[in-house]
C-alpha cells in the first residue's frame, strides 16, 4: 500500500498567465474616467486661488460647494442616464415643473406643503416614466423624445401658472403648514467647523456616494453599463433593458423633484420661466466628468467633479471681479479640455 508524500503549499510556485496584463496602482488610477476632470479641477482651483483673493476663504468654499451641489444633484442622475446610453433634455425644465406643482397644488387645494411635495414627486416620476416609456416603445432617440418633453413642459409651466395664479410666479407659501419642516430638509443651513454650509451639499455627496455604490457594487450597476454599451447584447444575456432605462429616466425625474423642492423652500415663490438651458449644464458636467455621449462609460464621481468645476468657475469669476459673461467662455474651454483629456486617457488605457 503506497502512501502519498504531503506537499508543502508554501513551496508551490505561482504561475502567471502571460495573457493577463497586470496594472500597477498608478496605471489603474490614470485610466479612471474622472481623471481628466480631476486634473482640470485642481488647475482651476489653483488658478482662482491666485487671481481671486476672496476665493481663498472658507466662506467662499462653502458658496462654491453650494453652487456645485445644485448642479451636482442633477448631474449625478444625468450621468447615470448617459452611462445607460440615453439623454434627457427636459431635465432643467422638469426642476421648475416640480417646484410649480408642489407650490400650486398645496396652495390651491389648501394642503400641507408635504402633501404638495408628495404630489409633485408623483408628477416628476410620471414625467420620467413617460420619457423612458416612449423612448423604449417607439425606438426614437431620447434626444428627440425629451426635446419634445422640454417644449411641452416649458410651455405648460408658464401657461398653467398664469391660468391658475394670474401671474407668471407662484404665490408665497411660507405661512402654510409644513413650511418649517420641509425647509429644514430641503433648504436649511448647517454650521460645520464654524462655516455655514447648505444642506444640499450633504445631499449631493450622499446621492453621489449611493450612485457610485450602485454602479460598481450591485447587479443593477452592471446592467446600466451593459445597456449603455450594447443594449441588444445586454438583452440577449437576460438584462431587463426596458426596466433599466425607464428606471434611469425616473431617477432623473426624482432628482428634478428634489432640486425643485430645494428651490421652492429656498425662495418661497417660483418663476415659471426658469430652467430652460440648465439641462445642457447638467450634461456638460457629466461629460467633463468622463461620461461618453455614446454611453457605457463614466462615473458618478466624475459628474460630481464636473459640477464642482462649474461651481468654482461661477463663483471664481465673481470673486475675481470679471464680467459674468466669461462663464460661458470658461464652460466651452472646460468642455473641450475634458473631451480631449478623456479621449487621451482612454487611448492610453486601450494601449496598456
Amino acid at each position: 500500500m503506497s502512501t502519498s508524500t504531503p506537499v508543502d503549499l508554501s513551496e508551490r510556485k505561482v504561475v502567471h498567465d502571460e495573457r493577463v496584463k497586470e496594472r500597477n496602482k498608478l496605471q489603474r488610477l490614470v485610466i479612471r474616467p474622472e481623471m481628466g476632470a480631476l486634473i482640470g479641477a485642481v488647475v482651476i482651483f489653483i488658478f482662482f486661488l491666485v487671481v481671486a483673493p476672496p476665493f481663498r476663504g472658507p466662506d467662499a468654499l462653502a458658496t462654491v460647494l453650494y453652487g456645485s451641489s445644485t448642479i451636482g444633484i442633477m448631474a449625478c442622475a444625468v450621468a447615470l442616464l448617459m452611462i445607460g446610453g440615453e439623454f434627457d433634455l427636459s431635465a432643467g425644465v422638469a426642476v421648475t415643473t416640480s417646484s410649480l406643482a408642489g407650490s400650486m397644488l398645496a396652495w390651491n387645494f389648501h394642503l400641507n406643503l408635504w402633501a404638495g411635495a408628495a404630489l409633485a414627486l408623483v408628477l416628476s416620476l410620471a414625467i420620467g416614466f413617460f420619457n423612458g416609456y416612449l423612448v423604449m416603445r417607439t425606438k426614437i432617440p431620447s434626444f428627440l423624445i425629451t426635446l419634445g418633453t422640454l417644449l411641452m413642459l416649458s410651455g405648460a409651466n408658464i401657461a398653467v401658472t398664469k391660468l391658475v395664479s394670474g401671474q407668471v410666479a407662484t404665490p408665497s407659501v411660507s405661512d402654510m403648514q409644513g413650511w418649517d419642516s420641509a425647509r429644514l430638509v430641503f433648504a436649511s443651513t448647517l454650521p460645520i467647523f464654524g462655516v455655514q454650509v447648505r444642506i444640499t451639499v450633504l445631499w449631493w455627496l450622499l446621492f453621489t456616494a449611493v450612485a457610485t455604490y450602485v454602479l460598481f457594487k450591485t447587479r443593477v450597476g452592471n446592467w446600466i453599463f451593459a445597456v449603455g454599451g450594447d443594449q441588444e447584447s445586454a438583452r440577449a444575456v437576460g438584462v431587463p433593458v426596458t426596466r433599466v432605462k425607464i428606471g434611469l429616466f425616473m431617477y432623473v425625474g426624482f432628482s428634478a423633484w428634489f432640486l425643485g423642492m430645494h428651490l421652492l423652500f429656498s425662495y418661497n415663490t417660483v418663476q415659471s420661466g426658469q430652467g430652460i438651458g440648465q439641462e445642457f449644464i447638467y450634461i456638460i458636467a457629466a461629460v467633463i466628468g468622463g461620461c461618453l455621449l455614446t454611453g457605457g462609460y463614466g462615473t458618478a464621481i466624475g459628474a460630481a467633479i464636473g459640477a464642482f468645476i462649474f461651481g468654482m468657475v461661477q463663483q471664481g469669476i465673481v470673486y475675481a471681479g470679471w464680467e459674468p459673461d466669461w462663464f460661458k467662455f470658461f464652460m466651452g474651454v472646460m468642455l473641450l479640455f475634458a473631451v480631449i483629456a478623456n479621449n487621451a486617457f482612454r487611448n492610453y488605457a486601450a494601449k496598456r
